[in-house]
């Protein structure tokens, strides 16, 4: 009897095992496709960026070309218009990620309020958002024009700024380019806060109101402990989307008076300058910068997120 349930047990631990492998097997084939469309979109255009940032190539010279190694990389460390991109990209980053963190959470509070017109609110929120770019930049450069412009005029009649070209000044410029960020994506980060304030169980609330907890309270031992990993979320999204901001400073200010960014000297090195491998070498570089970040969020902002998950 014995002998037999050992037999059984050894067939079905090696059918399983036969299992296994067939579930894997199938697996593999049904990822293949999936596999070689990414390294068809993604893959190869990456790996060519490379193989060209490491060549000297121009379409400006016929037939110049020459493998340059990591002469591209150096000259752009050696650069400082690489190194004030840098610093621009990251001051864009910071400063517009934050106040946008801050708005878009006062606004997704009062659009998670019940009150008669919510729906109305939510939906004039989110216009910005559904503009384009470029329309958006466009507008901003009308309203802070010199002579024409209507955003100067009112600064100067309350007493702000009456002497100051706000394009054409070097920090002015950069303040421009963060606020007309900040007007058009706080309501995106204000949709992602709203879908986390969602899912907080009212029966919480009224808990703590039962305790007696005052309004600041329950927003700081409540509201903002269980909306953390939203707020985590919706910060790796813009985070990594302002690291590679270009459409904003291309038509808001051309990149002058300190608003050049990584994609932006890129593209300039690429289309303007037609240098190929020295702009494919920046390219390269702003896909490293934001990949760094990428895995520093995942390591760091991804592990709060779970342990918050489960302390939940």
């Amino acid at each position: 009897m014995e002998a037999a349930t050992a037999k059984l047990g050894r067939g079905r631990k090696k059918r399983g095992k036969t299992y296994g492998s067939e579930e894997r097997r199938l697996a593999a084939l049904l990822l293949t496709p999936a596999m070689a469309v990414i390294a068809l979109v993604a893959a190869y255009p990456i790996g060519y960026a490379i193989w060209l940032s490491l060549t000297e190539y121009s379409v400006r010279v016929p037939g110049k070309w020459r493998f340059a190694g990591f002469d591209n990389y150096t000259e752009a460390f050696g650069s400082s218009e690489f190194w004030d991109a840098v610093k621009n990209t990251f001051v864009f980053t910071g400063i517009s990620v934050t106040l946008e963190l801050a708005i878009g959470l006062g606004m997704a509070i009062a659009m998670h309020e019940a009150f008669k017109g919510r729906g109305l609110l939510r939906t004039v929120v989110l216009v910005p958002w559904a503009v384009l770019t470029v329309v958006s930049a466009i507008t901003w450069r009308t309203l802070f024009e010199p002579n024409l412009g209507l955003a100067p005029q009112i600064l100067e009649a309350i007493g702000i700024g009456g002497d100051i070209v706000w394009l054409g000044q070097e920090g002015y410029a950069m303040a421009v380019m963060i606020l007309a960020d900040v007007w058009k994506t706080a309501p995106f980060m204000a949709l992602l806060l709203l879908a986390g304030l969602q899912v907080i169980p009212d029966d919480v609330y009224d808990a703590a109101k039962v305790d007696g907890a005052t309004t600041w309270q329950r927003f700081r031992r409540i509201t903002i402990p269980l909306l953390m990993p939203a707020i985590l979320v919706a910060l790796i999204f813009r985070t990594l989307d302002a690291l590679r901001i270009f459409d904003l400073p291309y038509v808001l200010t051309g990149g002058s008076n300190g608003t050049t960014t990584l994609s932006l000297i890129a593209h300039q090195e690429l289309t303007a300058n037609r240098l190929i491998g020295y702009g494919s070498a920046l390219s390269v570089l702003t896909f490293i910068i934001v990949m760094a970040v990428s895995f520093i969020y995942i390591r760091t902002v991804g592990g709060n997120i779970r342990s918050l998950a489960e302390e939940g």
